[in-house]
């Protein structure tokens, strides 16, 4: 489905992936971000490797690196989104636009957490746990900022075999574990957490979102 003309808007956008990721996986997303005349530009980090209050300082670091003094849009699918909150609260005189975050648990992952139960399987989250995955993360951050969050209802994902996952969901985040009151902008699709990142209707609402500061139905 093409993007109507109308949710086009100018600026610059990070895109932001989550855990296990590379940003490869954005950059279907990013051309349709791009398409409605956003200048799109990616971050790249290793995921398991420094906690998530550093690796929002490595994106306060390339924020200023791309656009010194400038206010850019940002896109964080899944952990992604945390960075962002540890950004707001370490950072916030950093000037930003508008924030947008997709399937990001941002009350903590109940799939993290079964991962984290035992040594054989606390290794696939890395240093992503503690301050991130496990809820421990500065939501009241966000009250200052224009963000939107979208969550996914198709559950459809490794998280249900996982377990620790409540319904509905996405397949590997709880509708729960997005919800924040300080966020009133926020949409729920039938889309699976990583299939939003291909949803032509994920992308018309961030469109929308980015362009006129709200998601749309």
């Amino acid at each position: 489905m093409p993007i109507p003309k109308h949710t086009a808007a100018t600026g610059k956008l990070v895109l932001i992936h989550g855990i296990w990721m590379t940003g490869l996986e954005l950059r279907w997303l990013g051309r349709r971000l791009a398409a409605c005349g956003f200048e799109v530009h990616y971050f790249r980090y290793p995921s398991r490797q420094a906690s998530p209050p550093e690796q929002a300082r490595r994106l306060a670091q390339y924020l200023d690196r791309i656009a010194p003094g400038q206010a850019l849009h940002l896109v964080a699918h899944s952990l992604g989104g945390l960075l962002v909150l540890w950004l707001l609260e370490r950072y916030p005189q950093r000037p930003l636009g508008r924030i947008l975050l997709l399937g990001s648990p941002v009350r903590g992952s109940g799939v993290a957490a079964k991962l984290a139960q035992h040594a054989a399987t606390r290794w696939l989250l890395g240093r992503a746990w503690r301050q991130g995955l496990d809820g421990e993360v500065p939501r009241a951050a966000a009250v200052d900022h224009d963000i939107g969050i979208i969550a996914g209802t198709k559950g459809l994902g490794m998280g249900r075999l996982i377990g620790g996952l409540s319904r509905p969901n996405d397949g590997t985040v709880a509708l729960t574990e997005t919800r924040m009151s300080e966020v009133p902008q926020r949409l729920e699709l039938p889309v699976s957490h990583f299939g939003m990142l291909f949803s032509s209707r994920v992308a018309k609402a961030a469109c929308s979102f980015l362009g006129t500061g709200r998601l749309g139905r």
